[in-house]
């Protein structure tokens, strides 16, 4: 029997809204910041990039790093927010 994926914890949590906020306020729509990752190397949907921030789906240590990269941040920066 496959195991169920894992629920996404407090810290994706945090992440996605961390996410989410640095991404609005540099002006960016889902689909303009998924094509900055994917321009980065990194595929991105505009769909995978909801489902990030809409804690649907898990963000995965690639995923950070080149979302972090495409906000202009470090990924501790995304990481780090708790509010």
């Amino acid at each position: 029997m496959p195991e169920s994926p894992l629920g996404i914890g407090p810290a994706g949590v945090l992440t996605a809204r961390a996410i989410t906020r640095a991404r609005t306020a540099r002006g960016f729509a889902q689909r303009q910041l998924a094509e900055r990752v994917a321009a980065l190397g990194r595929p991105m949907t505009i769909t995978m990039l909801s489902r990030i921030e809409c804690r649907q789906r898990r963000c995965d240590v690639d995923d950070l790093v080149a979302i972090a990269a495409a906000l202009g941040l470090s990924p501790l920066a995304l990481l780090a927010e708790t509010s």
